[in-house]
């Protein structure tokens, strides 16, 4: 196979990652053409490996050995290359070390060469000038059109136990949708109905002025008795949702943020966040943690 043939046949696979996992697309077709020899490589054709990627620990699947770095190394063995480049975009999104990556605009394609070296992904020094002179050469920064970036706009602010607690994103943008006894208003997330607690604000007081129960407030809100709330925090009026609207299906997880954050940010249970990731315990988790939303 030569690399137009390589480019024709997996592009779309690179774009679809791309809108699922915000990693360019002209970044994955490089790599999977450099590192598999535009699928070529043993790794590609004995494994469907075509990143190079190790088994390493937290690997469960098929291994495949040879001579690498190192004499008789452990790479990951695939079902088919689509499953390659599907794993290519979680080990991205799931390893902290590479989280630093989408601060930077999906059209960025030089500072994410840079930043795979940085990060640690290749040991060659002329790394990132290699992806880039592949990009470059065949053109693959035109399939880094029609996304936006994935940045994150949540703005934190320091509670009183020290613990950085998630401001609800982008509401300058947000009309409401209603507007309480008091004049409160009241918007809408995830077909929830919320609205942002100002300072001096408790569930008691919340609970009287929309004439509902305080204890609907805790179970609506995934909360205890002892919580306390901050000014800036959304505060759901009914029943959150199972699983977040259909334009997120990921988030990368930021310094600070627990389940419980994200479960506020995104409208959903947090039981049921826990459960889409099987996890056992709310807890804070490492920096670019990729968290399942539906």
């Amino acid at each position: 196979m030569i690399t137009e043939q390589y480019i024709e046949q997996y592009k779309d696979v690179a774009i679809k990652k791309m809108k699922e996992y915000h990693i360019p697309a002209s970044i994955t077709l490089a790599q999977g053409i450099l590192e598999s020899g535009s699928g070529n490589s043993k790794l590609a054709r004995k494994a469907n490996n075509h990143f190079g990627i190790k088994c390493h620990q937290d690997w469960h699947g098929k291994r495949f050995f040879m001579d690498d770095d190192e004499k008789h190394e452990c790479f990951r063995k695939y079902h088919n290359p689509a499953e390659s480049y599907r794993d290519h975009s979680l080990f991205l999104t799931q390893k902290g070390r590479y989280s630093f990556l989408f601060g930077y605009d999906i059209t960025d394609y030089k500072s994410w060469a840079y930043g795979l070296k940085k990060a640690g992904y290749a040991t060659n020094p002329k790394y990132p000038k290699l992806l880039i002179g592949i990009i470059e050469r065949y053109n693959l920064a035109q399939y880094d059109t029609g996304i936006k970036s994935k940045k994150r706009k949540n703005k934190t602010k320091e509670t009183e136990s020290g613990i950085s607690a998630t401001v609800f994103p982008d509401l300058s943008i947000l009309k409401p949708v209603a507007t309480s006894a008091g004049g409160r208003d009241i918007f809408e997330n995830n077909g929830v109905r919320f609205t942002i607690a100002q300072k001096g604000d408790t569930y008691n007081k919340l609970a009287e002025e929309f004439d509902i129960y305080s204890w609907q407030l805790f179970k609506y809100n995934d909360t205890h008795k002892g919580h306390k709330v901050h000014e800036g925090e959304p505060v759901y009026l009914g029943k959150k949702r199972k699983k977040a609207a259909k334009k997120y299906e990921i988030h990368i997880v930021q310094q600070g943020e627990s389940l419980w954050n994200i479960s506020q940010v995104y409208g959903i249970r947090l039981s049921r966040l826990m459960k889409m990731n099987d996890l056992l315990i709310d807890k804070n988790l490492p920096v670019g943690t990729s968290m399942r939303l539906r």
